[in-house]
């Protein structure tokens, strides 16, 4: 079993994913026929003269997500309708036969040069306009029109996917040729992470709401996954209650011609993803999120090993709700008042097990409260602790327990008292103030690496 976890311990992201999580925090832009008709999702026969934004200004959409400390942002380049936010060649249901004769794409993508973050696009695999839909030839048309996104706009961050999939036209449902998508973006975009509901670089949380697991590891079964730059399915069985295929990084060929099956363990990191408000589209009827909501979500997923992708959807004008606007203003405002200083300290690593550390944070100026400890691994080294807990000391008391958790990752943020609810009865009550804060892993996979602990008070 030990070799099992030290396998699992190596299991190393690579540099784009590094690069993916110190985002931490990016945009999604769902604009489209669908805010002109107030749905969700549209069923492809919408007249191109529905969309027409008159104000567009993709330099707003920009400050308002910078407003909130975001880095990056996603827009919906093609829903489910078909309709493509860029001329395409490929296609007459976009933009060109629209009373708005512009490209949508290009405009957020300069935004984003201009405004220094980084962009990337959603392309719906499922298109409900198409004619080559539920057809082998609707995968060159698929290609051709990811080729025209990922040639046309410069720098490219993330490659946003799905697998909603229904009937066509022609009644026939699509079968996604992944692999292909997956190697054109490797060939155009190498720097690009992928997101599907299944990786290869990042993967779906299974909700749309924001809610994360108790613990999310980056380091996963493989069977749950896209593997390397191919397609994954069902692993194999395990026989006897032998769970050691698990671990065994070994490829084998799989039922489906041409497609490697893996056997092991994969790091494949999840994006948690939510809307500022219900709906994915602008709704007028509809208002954001609360703060304490937004802030929350911030903590269980850039604050616990993950990265959030939050919607904010422009309205019929082609601009972010002012609504909208104030909340990321807020939002924003909020993240840097409670992580904005960190307070001085001298972190010391104690002589104890290479899997059980214990670190020492002696606060330079002691204090009366602590609000967070956020701790990091050096995940270049491979996700390793399994659980660890946290413990103040002062003069008087002696130590007492602050916290308990599981799984650090890239980020765990430990929250000890709530902005919105006052004292954390986890914090000491007396008056003696805290000098000293001990981080003790209690378990890990392998040797730990922490990259660094910050607190804040």
């Amino acid at each position: 079993m030990l070799k099992y976890l030290h396998e699992a311990a190596n299991v190393k992201p690579t540099k784009r994913q590094l690069g993916w999580f110190e985002m931490e925090m990016y945009a999604f832009i769902h604009f489209g026929p669908n805010t002109f008709t107030d749905r969700e999702w549209g069923d492809g026969t919408e007249k191109e003269s529905v969309f027409n934004p008159k104000n567009l200004d993709c330099n707003q959409w920009v400050r308002a997500i910078k407003q909130a400390g975001m880095k990056g942002m996603i827009l919906t380049a093609k829903h489910h309708d078909g309709f493509c936010l860029w001329p395409s060649k490929h296609t007459e249901h976009s933009v060109k036969n629209s009373p708005y004769q512009g490209d949508v794409v290009q405009e957020a993508a300069e935004a984003c040069r201009r405004g220094g973050i980084k962009f990337g696009f959603y392309l719906s695999p499922w298109d409900r306009n198409s004619k080559y839909y539920g057809t082998p030839e609707y995968n060159d048309y698929f290609c051709s029109q990811l080729e025209e996104l990922l040639t046309g706009y410069g720098d490219i961050f993330c490659v946003w996917f799905d697998n909603a999939c229904g009937e066509g036209l022609n009644g026939k449902k699509q079968v996604y040729d992944f692999p292909r998508y997956i190697n054109l973006i490797r060939k155009y975009q190498p720097e690009a992470v992928i997101f599907n509901d299944f990786g290869p670089d990042v993967r779906w949380c299974g909700n749309e709401v924001g809610t994360a697991r108790h613990a999310e590891w980056a380091v996963v079964p493989s069977e749950l996954c896209f593997h390397s730059e191919v397609q994954t399915g069902p692993g194999p069985m395990a026989e006897d209650g032998d769970l050691s295929y698990l671990y065994n990084t070994d490829q084998y060929l799989g039922s489906m011609p041409n497609i490697l099956y893996s056997r092991g363990l994969t790091f494949t990191p999840a994006e948690i993803n939510m809307s500022i408000r219900p709906g994915w589209f602008w709704h007028e009827n509809e208002g954001p999120h609360s703060l304490q909501r937004l802030f929350s979500t911030y903590l269980t997923s850039a604050g616990a090993n993950s990265c959030l992708n939050l919607n904010i959807p422009p309205n019929q004008d082609g601009l972010i709700d002012e609504r909208d606007v104030e909340r990321l203003r807020e939002f924003g405002d909020l993240i840097y008042r409670e992580f904005g200083q960190e307070l001085l300290c001298d972190v010391k690593k104690e002589d104890e097990p290479l899997t059980q550390p214990v670190y020492t944070i002696t606060l330079e100026h002691p204090a009366d409260e602590i609000r967070y400890v956020v701790l990091r691994e050096e995940i270049s080294q491979g996700q390793r602790v399994e659980n660890f807990r946290i413990l103040a000391e002062s003069a008087g008391k002696g130590q007492y327990p602050l916290y308990q958790g599981t799984c650090i990752g890239h980020k765990k943020i430990c929250q000890l008292q709530d902005p919105f609810a006052g004292q954390n009865p986890l914090l000491d009550d007396s008056e003696e103030k805290i000098t000293k804060i001990k981080v003790q892993i209690t378990a890990a996979r392998d040797e730990v690496f922490i990259r660094d602990i910050k607190v804040y008070g």
